[in-house]
């Protein structure tokens, strides 16, 4: 059996569309001691190409981060599967908070050094000594008490479209990139409590845990991440302190969890909250478009873009050959109108 795929990605997403079945897409996480990163690799790969699983998954010695989407008539399979194997028991399983089951048209699974890019060095602290996991109801009330600092631990094109009210926003593209950031400013408020939360829960996971290492002693983390304190909200009944849309890592770009806006298009300064990638694929730059710019710029991020886009594909190959272009998130970049 290939344990890759080498199917050309339009055929996926074709075949995406045309399934006659529903998918649920799912996120977790686990820091665990894997002795065989790649045999753990490849195992996975091969049950959950038979399940018609799709996602992207690193694994590393340090444990596994996951996004998938799995067909619902498989469902039952996988659970217990995954309840039934020594390196996901216990995990929860965090349902996407909207959800077309389009997230992902492919399964990838890579061994990476780490599954998480943080810069730290996981034989200098114990990474299991984690903060406090609080479900929704009670970071709530944990976020009323004084002295209290929350930390939005995602990059500064994720908490852009929606954050909890009052939180610490750290003006970042990468996680790695936060962590001195926050400790610095930690030392310097030596707050009473320190709120973390993130996406799913990962970034907490770790963090908290480097946090209890620096000294720290009330570290609480929102269990399951943004992805299950909406779910938990709106089953409880409370108000959701969290304002706006969740990103998140795959085709969907983000889930609404309240209907505030309170970004601005990159574009015109107009209210929206919608990313995409530049059309043009010399540029693929992230970036905010409301639908008035997306018409006028055919979903490009500027006018140079958009002109390159409507050049004959050969013609935008031989442009794009030799040439790096990162997908950062630089407003400069942004035509202004």
């Amino acid at each position: 059996m290939i344990l890759h795929n080498k199917i050309d990605k339009e055929v996926l997403k074709h075949r995406l569309l045309e399934e006659p079945f529903k998918r649920q897409t799912l996120s977790f996480y686990k820091f665990i001691e894997i002795t065989d990163p790649q045999a753990f690799r490849d195992e996975l790969f091969i049950r959950f190409s038979d399940m018609l699983v799709n996602g992207r998954i690193y694994v590393a010695s340090e444990g596994i981060n996951a996004q998938i989407s799995v067909p619902e008539n498989q469902m039952e399979i996988f659970t217990h599967f995954v309840n039934e194997h020594i390196y996901l028991q216990g995990i929860l399983l965090n349902r996407a908070i909207e959800d077309d089951g389009k997230s992902f048209y492919k399964l990838k699974i890579i061994v990476k050094h780490k599954i998480l890019s943080d810069g730290l060095i996981n034989s200098e602290f114990d990474i299991y000594n984690v903060g406090q996991h609080l479900d929704a109801a009670t970071y709530n009330e944990k976020l009323r008490e004084p002295n209290t600092v929350v930390i939005d631990l995602r990059n500064s094109y994720e908490h852009e479209v929606g954050h909890f009210d009052g939180a610490v926003l750290p003006d970042v593209d990468t996680y790695k990139e936060s962590i001195p950031i926050i400790v610095e400013m930690l030392e310097e408020k030596q707050p009473e409590n320190i709120m973390l939360y993130c996406t799913g829960g990962i970034r907490c996971e770790k963090f908290s845990a480097y946090l209890h290492h620096k000294g720290f002693k009330n570290v609480f983390q929102l269990k399951g991440g943004v992805i299950n304190y909406a779910h938990q909200v709106k089953k409880i009944g409370v108000e959701s302190k969290f304002i706006g849309k969740n990103f998140v890592f795959d085709d969907r770009m983000g889930e609404r969890v309240t209907e505030d806006i309170i970004a601005k298009c990159h574009q015109c300064g107009e209210a929206a909250d919608t990313h995409i990638n530049c059309a043009n694929d010399a540029c693929h730059i992230l970036f905010i478009q409301c639908s008035t710019c997306a018409a006028r710029f055919n979903l490009c991020c500027s006018v140079s873009c958009m002109e390159q886009n409507s050049l004959p594909e050969e013609t935008q190959i031989l442009l794009r050959k030799g040439k790096v272009h990162p997908n950062a998130h630089h407003k400069s970049k942004f035509q202004l109108i």
